[in-house]
C-alpha cells in the first residue's frame, strides 16, 4: 500500500484525504488543529511536516496563507528538513506565484521537486470527486502525480510551467465571484417574478444562462439555505487582491470584478461573513433599485 503525505487537512484537504483512503492509499496527515475526522476516516496523524516528509515520497499541502506555507516548508519542523532526492511536494493552496516560486530552488537543492497545484471546486464537489486539479511545474514530476491525483479527483490538467496552474485558478475564481453575484441578482429578480421557482432554476441551469455556481447556489438562495457553509466571502476575497495585482501587472482591466468587490464588501458589512456565499441574495435584495 502506497503512503501519501498530506499537510493541511481542512475543508478541502479532508475530502481529498478521504477519497485517497477510499482509493486504497495509506494517508499520513498533519494539521495544527484537531484531526479527529481525519483519523476517523482512516488516516494516520503525523507529528509535524518534517515527520510527514520523512515517511512519504509524495506530499500534498493545502495551506490557507503564505505564512502557513512558509512555516510548513522551512519552519523549525518544516519539509525542508526531510526533503530528499526524488521527493515531490505539491502546494494545492492559492498564493501569489511569487510566494509559491520562492520554494522551488530551496527544495531543488535537497533534490526534491516543488509543484504548483490548485483545486477548483467546493468541498462538496471535491468530496464527490468533481473538483478539478491543476498542476504546473516539472513535467516528469507531474506525470508521476497523475495516478495519485486519480485517487481523489476525476480530472487533472497539466498547464506547463510553474505558476501556470495558479494563474488559471485566478481566472477561474474571477468567474466564480462574478457568477455568484450574477446568480444572486438573477434570483432576486426571479423570486419576485411570480413563476414556478423550481422550474425556473431547472430551465436556467440546463439552458444558455446556466453556470456551475447557478446550479449549486440558486436552489440554496431560493430556500435561504446558507448553512452548512461550502464557501465564504472572506475565503473568496482572498483572491481579489491577487487577481487585481496580476491584472494590473499585465495591463488588463477588471471592471466587473471591481463592481463585484463592492457587493462582497457590503456582504461583510451586513455581518454575513460566516454564511455561505449564497447569502449574496440578501445583499442584492437589500439594495434599492438604482435609477441609473
Amino acid at each position: 500500500m502506497d503512503t501519501i503525505g498530506f499537510i493541511g487537512v481542512g475543508k478541502i484537504g479532508l475530502p481529498i484525504c478521504e477519497n485517497l483512503i477510499k482509493s486504497g492509499y495509506r494517508v499520513l496527515g498533519y494539521r495544527r488543529h484537531a484531526m479527529d475526522e481525519f483519523v476517523k476516516a482512516g488516516g494516520m496523524a503525523g507529528r509535524s511536516p518534517a515527520d510527514i516528509g520523512a515517511q512519504t515520497d509524495i506530499v500534498f499541502c493545502c495551506l490557507p496563507s503564505a505564512e502557513a506555507l512558509d512555516e510548513v516548508v522551512q519552519g523549525p519542523n518544516g519539509l525542508i528538513g526531510s526533503a530528499r532526492p526524488g521527493q515531490i511536494i505539491v502546494e494545492l493552496g492559492s498564493h501569489p506565484v511569487s510566494v509559491k516560486s520562492r520554494y522551488v530552488e530551496r527544495l531543488k537543492q535537497k533534490g526534491a521537486t516543488f509543484i504548483d497545484g490548485e483545486v477548483s471546486g467546493t468541498p462538496g464537489m471535491v468530496a464527490q470527486r468533481k473538483g478539478v486539479i491543476y498542476l504546473g511545474g516539472d513535467a516528469d514530476a507531474c506525470k508521476r502525480l497523475e495516478p495519485v491525483v486519480a485517487g481523489f479527483a476525476d480530472s487533472c490538467i497539466y498547464f506547463g510551467p510553474f505558476g501556470a496552474a495558479s494563474k488559471v485558478k485566478l481566472v477561474n475564481n474571477l468567474l466564480v465571484a462574478l457568477n455568484i453575484a450574477a446568480t444572486a441578482e438573477a434570483m432576486a429578480l426571479g423570486l419576485k417574478a411570480g413563476v414556478d421557482v423550481d422550474l425556473m432554476i431547472k430551465a436556467i441551469a440546463t439552458g444558455s444562462g446556466g453556470s456551475t455556481q447557478f446550479a449549486i447556489r440558486a436552489p440554496w438562495m431560493a430556500q435561504r439555505r446558507f448553512f452548512p457553509v461550502q464557501g465564504t466571502v472572506p475565503a473568496l476575497l482572498h483572491y481579489f487582491d491577487m487577481i487585481g495585482d496580476w491584472a494590473q501587472s499585465i495591463g488588463v482591466a477588471t471592471p466587473m470584478l471591481d463592481r463585484a468587490g463592492e457587493l462582497y464588501k457590503r456582504f461583510i458589512e451586513m455581518g454575513l461573513e460566516d454564511h455561505d456565499v449564497a447569502a449574496m441574495i440578501d445583499v442584492i435584495s437589500s439594495m434599492p433599485r438604482s435609477k441609473g
